[in-house]
């Protein structure tokens, strides 16, 4: 017997198989029904069956094995991509829904080896099988990391508009508050407190630029004219009021003034120096230094003092999330 026509004449048994693993994917099948455990199980099924005795070129199966199965332009979803968008929806992780997969293709392949007619076994429909198997985990799991990618856009875009609101807010009571005859020292924690808000209202906007890139738009630049001397100066002691005992020196030499996006600079600067704070040498000031060379055009640079960046730590070094640790590349801190 074919196994395309083993599992067509096994169907239910096969999916029972499927049920009782499915039920144990636990906390997200706990309240789940028979009906919605199985969803697209036989549509899958049925799909993997057919393909089995489908005539393939050596191509397609290459293509196929590696899970790049030419698809039609404008056509529906497969039974696997509705099948990890219900998955999705339901709670399960993408691990949970490849491991369907596993068990699947184990259960199949133990019912038909016990199904009584070893000598009809024919390794070439093991073979179509595994590839049919593997297309649907391709399927499912690249469309379950589309659908993960647009809610996970979704939410950011939802959180930093209502955001917004409660920043602004606190930015005009502080702005109100600086405003009063409170005394010296109310009017400038009131200052901080404004300028703290500006860089927050840029994250967020931050926050927005990541959907537009994902969107392929591009992140948003306002460029406007800028003197480097002042927005810098002002950068610096906001992070000299968060590291009250470090020494952050800055250098001007020349014309600084030209036309960009302040808040991008700003961004640079910040992350910049905090790297230098955190990794250089405590006792010695951080020093940053701009340089005007040609009118419009700006060289600036950041020094600290301490032990220098290995060469295959420089190789990675705007790799994200990833730094440098003595003699050793990490990736589980940012």
């Amino acid at each position: 017997m074919r196994l395309s026509q083993f599992i067509d004449r096994e169907m239910e048994a096969i999916l029972k198989e499927w049920d009782k693993f499915a039920a144990a994917q636990l906390p997200a099948a706990a309240s789940m029904s028979t009906e919605a455990l199985r969803d697209h199980a036989e549509e899958i099924l049925r799909a993997v069956a057919k393909d089995i005795m489908t005539p393939q070129s050596v191509e397609e199966q290459s293509r196929k094995s590696k899970g790049h199965a030419l698809r039609i332009v404008g056509a529906p979803e497969t039974a696997a991509e509705t099948h990890a968008f219900l998955r999705g929806q339901s709670g399960f992780d993408i691990n949970q829904m490849a491991a369907e997969y596993r068990a699947l293709r184990a259960s199949v392949l133990h019912l038909w080896d016990h199904s009584g007619d070893p000598s009809g076994t024919d390794y070439k429909d093991i073979v179509r099988f595994n590839e049919a198997i593997d297309q649907a985990v391709a399927e499912s799991i690249s469309f379950f990391g589309i659908k993960l990618s647009d809610e996970r856009n979704l939410l950011l875009g939802m959180m930093g508009h209502d955001m917004r609101s409660p920043l602004h807010v606190i930015q005009l009571s502080a702005s109100y508050l600086a405003q009063l005859d409170l005394g010296d020292r109310v009017s400038v924690a009131a200052a901080r407190i404004v300028k703290g808000g500006a860089q927050l209202k840029a994250l967020l906007d931050d926050l927005i630029d990541f959907n537009r890139t994902n969107l392929g738009l591009g992140i948003h630049i306002a460029p406007i004219g800028v003197n480097l001397a002042h927005l810098f100066s002002d950068g610096l002691e906001q992070l000299r009021v968060s590291h009250p005992g470090r020494q952050i020196e800055l250098q001007v030499i020349g014309d600084v003034t030209g036309t960009w996006d302040p808040l991008r600079l700003q961004q640079v600067l910040n992350n910049l120096v905090l790297n230098a704070l955190k990794y250089g040498t405590h006792d010695a000031p951080v020093q940053v230094v701009v340089v005007g060379t040609t009118p419009g055009e700006v060289e600036f640079l950041v020094q600290n003092h301490g032990r220098k960046i290995e060469q295959h730590t420089l190789d990675h070094i705007f790799d994200p999330l990833v730094r440098g640790t003595g003699a050793r590349l990490r990736s589980d801190e940012p």
